[in-house]
């Protein structure tokens, strides 16, 4: 990215920066598919989905082993944009017909990388200058997941990894920001790399994103979720994968992705949630700022609160004590909205943990009897 250069220097372009660079067959993609929609609103609806196509033709990439585990590289075309990238985990050499979970990587303020978040595919990092597994007690979740028994599926969402938007330049709003980041870097002697210096860009860009999705007629979570739907078509069709036993599991940013892909798919038998949860009321206002676009879709509080979305199959809501981006009465009340709603079929358990946000190797565990609970069975 580097200091952002001025509209004379002649290596820019010219014209204005096109912000959706990489996806400009996104408007054409929407206006083909997104349904003319009449009633009342559902969920679908007001996250602005785009009609569901048949499933992907996957393409293997390649595969390798890494411990005890096997990792299958997968593609896929959603229909505009670049190639969707995924892993796929097994248990080494098992040819078992496998329950099959969906891993929802975290947003983290970090879109350099996807799936990498909860995949070690053997190779070097993405971003070596990052600790790795950050969030998840420094180990990959999907593996751990894997090894008990699962195929476990992982794909960039829109505007990660793969999905990412190429960023080549910054929009005249956004340069001023991302030069005085650039000067503050140099004063402090910090050196960024390249994954450093796209996330900070990347984090500006959502907004201007989000802008578009309204515009065309979408949310941003619409468009993450629309994708995670057609992963979810994926895992269910894949050789080895019962289709009849499906679950989700994310953390934060992914953990919304899960509550929302349960509400609208009820192939998910069983999904987890941890941290990622509070009601809306007591996010608006002081903790709007914590959290990204995937979680403040327009028009979501208007047709439910967060607790009322979720399905009423088993689900577990892991909650941090003393996590900064979650207020502690958003989510007793949460608990409580939960309880109530899921009193007739038990399917609810909430757990709380101490410390703040993650989702480390305890939570983990937790998470993983939890899904081998209701699925592998």
């Amino acid at each position: 990215m580097g200091a952002p250069a001025g509209p004379a220097d002649p290596d820019e372009p010219d014209g204005p920066v096109d912000a959706l660079e990489g996806f400009e067959d996104w408007p054409a993609f929407l206006h083909r598919e997104l349904p003319r929609r009449s009633g009342p609103p559902d969920l679908a609806a007001v996250l602005g989905l785009p009609r569901r196509p048949p499933p992907p033709r996957v393409r293997e990439e390649g595969s390798r082993r890494v411990g005890d585990v096997d990792v299958t590289t997968l593609s896929w075309e959603v229909g505009f944009g670049p190639r969707t990238r995924a892993s796929l985990l097994r248990p080494a050499g098992s040819d078992e017909v496998l329950p099959g979970v969906l891993g929802l990587h975290c947003h983290g303020g970090a879109k350099w990388t996807g799936a990498a978040k909860l995949v070690d595919d053997g190779s070097p990092p993405q971003d070596a200058g990052a600790p790795r597994f950050a969030g998840y007690g420094g180990r990959a979740a999907a593996n751990a997941l894997a090894r008990r028994g699962f195929a476990v599926l992982v794909h960039d969402a829109f505007s990660w990894g793969s999905r990412r938007f190429p960023l080549t330049r910054p929009s005249p709003k956004w340069a001023p920001w991302l030069a005085a980041l650039e000067a503050s870097w140099a004063a402090q002697g910090i050196e960024a790399g390249p994954a450093q210096r796209y996330d900070a860009h990347a984090q500006l860009h959502e907004e201007t994103l989000a802008k578009a999705a309204g515009v065309l007629g979408t949310t941003f979570a619409g468009a993450v979720v629309f994708e995670d739907l057609l992963a979810l078509d994926v895992l269910a069709g894949l050789p080895g994968t019962d289709p009849h036993r499906l679950g989700a599991f994310g953390f934060s940013g992914g953990g919304g992705r899960a509550l929302l892909l349960a509400a609208l798919d009820e192939r998910v038998r069983a999904h987890v949630v941890a941290c990622m949860l509070s009601t809306t009321s007591a996010l608006v206002g002081r903790y709007l700022d914590t959290h990204s676009w995937l979680l403040h879709s327009p028009g979501l509080a208007r047709f439910a609160d967060l607790p009322d979305l979720t399905a009423l199959r088993p689900l577990l809501v892991q909650y941090a004590l003393q996590d900064p981006l979650f207020p502690p009465a958003g989510m007793r009340a949460a608990h409580e909205r939960l309880l109530a709603r899921h009193a007739a079929t038990g399917t609810y358990r909430g757990a709380e943990h101490p410390g703040g946000h993650r989702f480390d190797v305890p939570m983990q565990e937790q998470a993983w009897e939890f899904l081998e609970l209701h699925l592998a069975r």
